[in-house]
Parts: structure tokens; sequence; C-alpha cells
């Protein structure tokens, strides 16, 4: 962190980004880096962080243009932590017509911050759309001029009709957030805690546990799209799991287990008072599934799934 103003000053020879270089050089807005979120010592472990060197710039003509756009990405999310935040105003609005209430929510861009950097690729963009609202000038003001109680003069009215769509199917990328993120379905707060730190699986493994799963043909991998959908066999081990061990497919139960190795690591509790609780869950499941003799009833499961599947061979 000492010494990231070297890395900085090298990416002058990007002719897209040496205007924001030089902003960051003259405001000196890298000194005490070493203080914030984005530099701890204690978390030396598997992390996303990539720091580009400010070197090799005689390479990146043999580039292709993903890798290069890549490269770029990389720059760009760099080069932001050293300006100040976006600032937004949030706009509200509330109208009564004949005892009917009608809202409007939006915010509006104060102060562009980071966003200079971030967003400057879409300043060449040929897109029309770039996902940001933009709002006349006028309009704006008028909004500000607004005080409670106010009428205001309506010309005409519009229903906009439109239909739901359903959640996006996960991709890899999508569902490795997922994994990582997983203690958001866990109501319980000290849990929710505990697993936040983890989540399922590590981010050294997590792309290995989703290959493992493709492998073994519990899930399809579209290889063009990225777009995970189950297999019919990944549907019926769930549905096995689901009516014999279902905690198994609970992130609460990976957090309880977080939290015993937390303990264990603080010593507050054994290695063997952990090993002995995890011993008895195996064992007392294990035993519990053999009592079980569920298979007929296990048969209207498999028999739903494999509608959806008859057209595969």
């Amino acid at each position: 962190a000492k010494q990231i103003d070297r890395n900085i000053a090298g990416l002058r020879n990007l002719t897209e980004y040496k205007e924001y270089v030089e902003n960051i050089l003259s405001r000196q807005s890298f000194k005490g880096l070493e203080k914030t979120r984005y530099v701890n010592d204690k978390q030396i472990t598997d992390h996303y962080a990539i720091v580009p060197t400010g070197q090799g710039f005689a390479n990146l003509k043999n580039l292709s243009p993903v890798t290069r756009n890549v490269y770029f990405a990389i720059v760009r999310r760099f080069l932001s932590i050293f300006y100040p935040a976006a600032v937004y105003r949030k706009v509200s609005i509330s109208l009564e017509r004949d005892k009917e209430q009608f809202f409007a929510n939006f915010k509006v861009l104060a102060e562009e911050g980071y966003l200079a950097v971030a967003d400057s690729w879409k300043k060449n963009s040929t897109d029309e759309d770039t996902g940001d609202e933009k709002y006349d000038e006028k309009f704006l003001d008028r909004l500000k001029s607004l005080k409670k109680g106010d009428v205001l003069n309506v010309k005409e009215f519009n229903i906009k009709e439109g239909e739901t769509t359903p959640p996006k199917r996960y991709n890899s990328g999508s569902m490795i957030l997922a994994m990582e993120n997983a203690g958001q379905l866990i109501e319980d707060e000290e849990l929710r805690a505990q697993i936040k730190g983890s989540g399922i699986g590590t981010s050294a493994t997590r792309a290995e546990i989703l290959k493992k799963l493709v492998d073994k043909k519990y899930i399809c991998l579209n290889s063009k799209t990225q777009i995970i959908t189950p297999s019919q066999i990944g549907e019926m081990v769930y549905d096995v799991v689901n009516n014999s061990i279902r905690r198994l497919l609970d992130p609460q139960l990976t957090a309880s287990w977080e939290k015993g190795l937390t303990g264990v690591a603080e010593g507050k509790i054994t290695t063997e008072e952990y090993m002995e609780k995890l011993g008895k869950f195996i064992t007392g499941n294990t035993e519990l599934v053999k009592q079980l003799n569920n298979q007929n009833s296990l048969r209207r499961f498999y028999d739903y799934t494999a509608g959806f599947y008859r057209n595969n061979k």
C-alpha cells in the first residue's frame, strides 16, 4: 500500500485513463490507503484482489479484444477506489387524486465521484441504453420547488400494461455469488453473521464445487451462456435428501458448523467436543434414513420430475 503510487503512475501509459491517473496523483488520494478497508494484513488468504502493475504495456496490442476489455475493467475498478463516493439525490413523490394514492421514487446523480472512472467506458458505448436514468433539468427544477400540499394540474392518466417475468436462471457467476452470500437466507441474526464471512465453500473452492456437480451430471452447464439448469438425477437427489435429511439443504446448518469451527479456533470448545457433535449428527441421521423405508413415497416425486425429461435420451 505504501508503494501503490508506482502502480498508479505506470497507468499513465494508457491514453484512455491518463486523465484519471493524473487526477489521483495530483490529489494524492492514494495516501492513507493502508488504513482503509482495501488493505487488511489479517486477511491474506484466498481473495479477489487484482492490482495492475503499471508495466508490460508493450504486450497490450497482442491481447484479444475480450482479454483487453477485461484488463481495462480491472484498471477502472482499481482507479475507482482513489476517487470519492458517488452522491445521489433521492426523490420521493406522493400524490392523491379522488382518494387514490400514487407514489414515485427515483434517484438522480448529484456528484459523479468514482463513477467518472468506473463508467467511463459508457462514454464511447454505442448502446443507447446504459441503464442510467436521465431526467430533464427543467423537470428536476420543478420537483425542487414542490411543497407538501401543493395542487398540481393533471393533463391525462395512462395505464401501462406489462407482464411479470420469472427470476433469471443462475449462471456460473451468479451461482458463486449466491454461495458466497448464502447467509442472506438465514433469519437467525447470530448464525447469519457467522456464515457471512464464509458462505458455502470458499472463494478458492466454489468454482471447483460447481465443476464437480457438472462432472457428476447433477447439474447442466451451457458452455456458451454459462446458464445452469438441473439434471434429472440432480432433481432426484434433491427429492431424496428433502424427504430424508432436509436440514442438509438449509444454509443454517452450514452456519452452525462454521460457528462451531470458530469456537474451536477461539478456544471456546475443544476439537474433541466438535468432532463428537459432528459424529453424532452423521450417525443419528444415517440411522434415521436407514429406518425410513420411504421408497414408495418417493416414487411420486420421481414420476413428477421424469415428466420434464421424457424428451431427453
